[in-house]
């Protein structure tokens, strides 16, 4: 049976070698620098935690092991946010039980005395302002009304320690102004087509339509009779 995991062997969902966890975990410490909330870091980081995990269910006598599991630890405790402080937590434990006589498992011991977990608060909006005053009637001014007292706000106690648990230190972050709603626009009525009622046509008079002659203005003369001449007729003797 294998002890120590191959080099060309991958675990986890993006398939990380053993080299590939280790090498997230320092890449990513670099870029959060003192510390960090990045969703961006903080994925990639739950991605080598998700290999590593696979790592050791697959080869946990691997020597390699103790060394990857702290990278770990100190990268968690650079994410300053609650279940990144509960990591490191846990981790910090974890190496200390699987790992006592170690390198690593005695570097962890001195981090178990004085540990606090640093994690930023829920932002909240920002207290209104009070409406400003608006001129009166007849150009006076009217008094602005005063204005009620803003409650100033009171930070958030901290948990009480528990036995066996690690001191919390809760960090405030700046208010914000809350957007307003955009209203959604009125629905224009649809317009119904107006229906123009159409004049029946009237009624053709029945009968001869044979248009009637117009009377003439100038009065009409019949020509007289041309007499005939009767021709002469000769006699002889």
């Amino acid at each position: 049976m294998r002890v120590s995991a191959p080099g060309d062997e991958y675990f986890g969902r993006l398939k990380l070698s053993y080299l590939g966890v280790d090498n997230t975990f320092r890449d990513e410490s670099i870029r959060a620098g003192a510390y960090t909330t990045d969703s961006h870091i903080i994925s990639q980081v739950n991605f080598a935690e998700d290999a590593l995990r696979d790592w050791y269910n697959r080869y946990p006598k691997d020597p390699q092991l103790p060394r990857s599991y702290f990278l770990a630890y100190a990268m968690y405790r650079k994410i300053w946010t609650q279940p990144g402080q509960v990591k490191a937590w846990q981790y910090l434990h974890i190496i200390a039980a699987r790992w006592p006589g170690s390198y690593f498992g005695k570097l962890v011991k001195k981090d178990m005395v004085g540990f606090v977990e640093h994690y930023f608060l829920e932002p909240a909006p920002c207290p209104s302002e009070a409406p400003a005053e608006s001129p009166a009637p007849g150009g006076r001014r009217r008094a602005a009304p005063t204005p009620s007292p803003t409650p100033t706000p009171v930070p958030s106690p901290t948990p009480t320690v528990g036995p066996g648990q690690p001191s919390v230190e809760q960090l405030p972050v700046p208010c914000y102004t809350p957007v307003p709603p955009t209203p959604s626009p009125a629905p224009i009525p649809s317009i119904a087509p107006t229906i123009v009622p159409t004049t029946a046509p009237s009624a053709l008079p029945t009968g001869l339509l044979t248009p009637t002659p117009l009377p003439s203005t100038h009065p009409s003369t019949t020509p007289s009779p041309v007499p005939t001449r009767t021709p002469l007729v000769a006699k002889h003797h």
